[in-house]
């Protein structure tokens, strides 16, 4: 048994940076923010705190306007870049395990950059990359499948690592809602879902707030949910994506949540030995063992809604994410609605 930390805290947007430099300097101090509150919320809720959760593009916002080109060159991480090498060092000095979430670029796709949710050991090594499959203005390797795969084979779309505090895998920001995402990794193992979000800020039962409750009650998992406490800098008022971070056990039941603006309070036991008794244990509760995934593959297969290779030969357009949408839409008007 180990204490988890869905840590919530802000998010000081790069939009305003006008260079590669500036914004890297902005997200060294977001570093040092993050790692004095990881320290000190350490001292408060134990040592035995091992995995720690950070928001959704908690380094840099997300992009408000600016072009592909212009968003990749100005706040995508590169692999080997110094950001993630401070970040390594950060999680080797704290020896945890630590989950967030950038915009990356890949040598494989020189115009693109991909929503990155990523899990660094307490060496400092990143252990896993999950690439959000599922967006709305942002590149995915559902748009470049064909080269994707070639590059990186299937084994690679939906991670799990192993590790001694557990079967760890990702879950990027509103991906939450798409049930697939969380039962392909419970396929693989995953036994604790990372998900880092900037969802907004609400005291209503929002999709946002709900969707972690059933993705861990129907996969039988822990979800260590962390949100943003604002996002500054950006266009939007500061506290719409704010509050809410939480840690939901593998029965679905809320361990701890936390309110609104930065906080501590989301952190919890991770008890394995009992998420795998659960798992072993016959009965009606034992969701995975009642599946019976050969009923839905026909259907899965014989519907293809949102396209697959969209940016193979479209040239990267921000207005093609809208275009592609709409046609989607108008498909289902004709075969679902």
């Amino acid at each position: 048994m180990y204490k988890t930390l869905a840590l919530q805290t802000a998010c000081q947007t790069v939009n305003a940076c006008t260079s590669r430099e500036q914004s890297e300097e902005q997200m060294l101090q977001s570093i040092e923010r993050v790692e004095r509150q990881i320290e000190a919320s350490i001292s408060r809720i134990g040592r035995d705190t091992m995995l720690v959760v950070a928001p959704e593009h908690f380094l840099s916002g997300p992009p408000l306007g600016e072009t592909l080109v212009e968003w990749r060159d100005k706040a995508a991480l590169e692999i080997d870049g110094r950001i993630y090498e401070a970040l390594g060092a950060m999680v080797q000095r704290l020896q945890i395990y630590f989950s967030g979430n950038a915009y990356e670029q890949d040598p494989h796709f020189p115009d693109l950059y991909f929503q990155t949710s990523f899990i660094i050991g307490p060496n400092g090594n990143v252990l896993l990359r999950y690439r959000r499959l599922n967006a709305l203005n942002i590149p995915t390797p559902h748009d470049v499948w064909a080269y994707y795969l070639e590059a990186y084979g299937y084994d690679s779309i939906f991670p799990v690592a192993k590790t001694n505090i557990g079967n760890l895998a990702c879950i990027a920001s509103d991906e939450i809602l798409f049930p697939e995402v969380a039962r392909c990794l419970a396929m693989r193992g995953a036994e604790i879902f990372l998900h880092s979000a900037s969802e907004v800020g609400s005291p209503l039962l929002t999709p946002g707030r709900v969707a972690p409750l059933a993705r861990a009650a129907e996969n039988m998992a822990y979800v260590v949910s962390a949100n943003t406490a604002g996002v500054s800098g950006g266009a939007f008022p500061a506290s719409s994506a704010d509050g809410g971070s939480k840690v939901v056990d593998y029965k679905g039941l809320v361990l701890a949540e936390a309110g609104f603006g930065e906080s501590m309070s989301a952190h919890a036991d991770i008890d394995l030995n009992a998420l795998r008794a659960h798992r072993q244990r016959p009965g009606a509760a034992n969701m995975l063992a009642r599946q019976r995934f050969e009923l839905y593959a026909e259907s899965y297969t014989g519907h293809s809604f949102s396209p697959p290779n969209t940016l193979l030969a479209e040239p990267v357009d921000r207005t093609h994410f809208a275009k592609t949408q709409q046609a989607v839409i108008d498909k289902l008007k004709k075969e679902v609605f």
